[in-house]
């Protein structure tokens, strides 16, 4: 379900219009998040490490409002929940678009991963179904212990998921950290809500 938003009503108007017109309108960061705590969370479970993090971050995402805005045909709409489009490498490593739908219950929401990824082992190409457009745009990269990220955009295709990205993750004196990059549209995300979604997605990690 979703809302549309009154954009005379709203305060950022202003800043969305500002925004728009850009050929780039998105911007991101990246920083470091504490994993020690979900990981032996995860394993306590007995839920994958990755879908336990994509079900906090999906959390941290939905707690958010900003991050539930989307530009449909040049309006915002609030939609009531976010759910995840995740890459999923098959063995000959090439790759496809998941759509993964949030679920509360952390172990529920792991059994959704799974099938998801084993369905996708079974498909070719990049494109594997339908998609909606309540999502974030979400992939991992274990390999790698990023400082920086970039993606790949087509300025002519309208687009207003936030894309997050997770690196290696990194044990040093049993503390376990991860990269994370965050790519917002800033006619409707500012530096002050990624702030609030990296302390309520934290938050979430040290529970």
């Amino acid at each position: 379900m979703k809302q549309k938003l009154d954009l005379n009503s709203w305060n950022r108007k202003e800043h969305f219009l500002f925004f728009k017109q850009m050929e780039e309108p998105f911007y991101g960061i990246t920083t470091t998040i504490d994993c020690t705590q979900a990981y032996a969370n995860a394993k306590a479970l007995g839920v994958s490490f990755f879908s336990y993090y994509l079900h906090k971050t999906l959390s941290a995402v939905n707690a958010i409002e900003n991050f539930r805005y989307r530009i449909i045909e040049d309006e915002v709409y609030i939609f009531d929940q976010i759910d995840a489009s995740a890459t999923v490498m098959r063995e000959d490593k090439t790759f496809g678009f998941s759509y993964m739908a949030y679920a509360e219950n952390p172990i529920d929401f792991a059994q959704i991963v799974q099938t998801e990824i084993e369905r996708i082992q079974t498909t070719t190409g990049i494109f594997t179904r339908e998609y909606p457009e309540n999502l974030i745009h979400f992939s991992a990269l274990p390999w790698i212990n990023f400082t920086s990220l970039s993606h790949a955009r087509s300025f002519s295709w309208p687009d207003s998921c936030p894309k997050i990205s997770y690196g290696k993750l990194l044990d040093e004196n049993g503390k376990k950290t991860m990269p994370i990059s965050i790519h917002v549209h800033h006619g409707l995300v500012d530096g002050y809500h990624v702030g609030l979604f990296l302390d309520a997605l934290q938050q979430l990690m040290n529970e």
